[in-house]
C-alpha cells in the first residue's frame, strides 16, 4: 500500500500501521498514505484497526513544515482535518489501537475514531500547541469537543494539559486500557464483534450520531482554512 502506512486485510478486517520509522508525523505524504488505505479498506467494506510503530501512535503533523513551505503547511493543515471528517463519517467501524503516545493532530486523530483502545502505561496524550506556540485550529477544538469531558476540554485544549493512559480513559481520550501485549489481540476480538454489525444500520446510525458534531467542525473548517490563507498564503 505505502512505505508509510501497511495495509493487511484478513477475514473482513483491515489493519492499517503508520510507520515513518520515527515519531509517524502527520506529514502530507503521510495523510495521503492514510487516506490511500482508507481507499482501500473502504473498497473492502472492512472493519479498520488503526495502530502505529513500537511506542508511537502518532507525534502530531510535521512541524518542520512550518518553518519550510507555507503553502504546504496550509495543505497538510487541511489534509489533516479532512482525514479527521473522514474517520468520523468512515462507513465501518475504525478502531484505534493506540500504542503509544498520541500528541497534537495524533490526540485529533484518535478522538476521530469510534472505539479507542490504549496501552495502560507509557503512553502520554498530549493536546501541546500552545506550548510550541499555536492557536488549536477551531475544527480540532470541535474535534476535541466531541469526545473529551466539559472539565478535561479546557484542561486539555486551553492549559496544554499532558495525560497518562488513566487519565486519558478518565478524560474521553481512550475507551479502554489493555497491556501493550494484548493490545492487538483486545483490537482484533473487538473489530470481530463490530463484524456482525449491520453495515448499512450502522452507517445511518453514525451519521446521526456524528450530525451535530460533524456540522460545527465543517463551519470551524471554513472558518480556519480562510485564517490560514490569510495568515500564511496573503502576504
Amino acid at each position: 500500500m505505502s512505505e508509510l502506512v501497511n495495509y493487511q486485510f484478513t477475514d473482513g478486517i483491515a489493519t492499517l500501521v503508520m510507520d515513518d520509522g520515527k515519531a509517524n508525523v502527520m506529514s502530507v505524504a503521510m495523510l495521503k498514505a492514510l487516506n490511500g488505505a482508507l481507499n482501500q479498506a473502504e473498497a473492502d467494506r472492512a472493519v479498520v484497526i488503526l495502530t502505529g510503530r513500537e511506542s508511537i501512535f502518532s507525534g502530531g503533523f510535521d512541524l518542520a513544515v512550518f518553518k519550510r513551505d507555507k503553502a504546504e503547511l496550509v495543505e497538510m493543515l487541511e489534509a489533516g482535518a479532512q482525514l479527521s471528517e473522514r474517520l468520523m463519517t468512515f462507513p465501518r467501524p475504525v478502531i484505534a489501537a493506540c500504542n503509544g503516545h498520541a500528541v497534537a493532530m495524533g490526540a485529533f486523530l484518535l478522538l476521530s475514531t469510534d472505539i479507542r483502545i490504549g496501552v495502560d502505561q507509557g503512553a502520554k496524550f498530549h493536546v501541546n500547541e500552545l506550548i510550541v506556540g499555536l492557536t488549536v485550529p477551531k475544527v480540532f477544538v470541535e474535534v476535541c469537543r466531541q469526545r473529551l469531558s466539559p472539565a478535561h476540554l479546557t484542561q486539555a485544549v486551553c492549559t496544554a494539559e499532558p495525560y497518562s493512559p488513566q487519565m486519558a480513559l478518565e478524560a474521553g481520550f481512550l475507551d479502554q486500557l489493555t497491556p501493550a501485549d494484548t493490545l492487538q489481540t483486545e483490537a482484533r476480538s473487538r473489530a470481530e464483534r463490530l463484524l456482525k454489525l449491520d453495515a448499512a444500520a450502522f452507517q445511518a446510525t453514525k451519521s446521526r450520531v456524528r450530525r451535530p458534531a460533524l456540522e460545527a467542525m465543517r463551519q470551524a473548517f471554513d472558518e480556519d482554512l480562510i485564517g490560514w490563507q490569510q495568515q500564511f498564503l496573503d502576504h
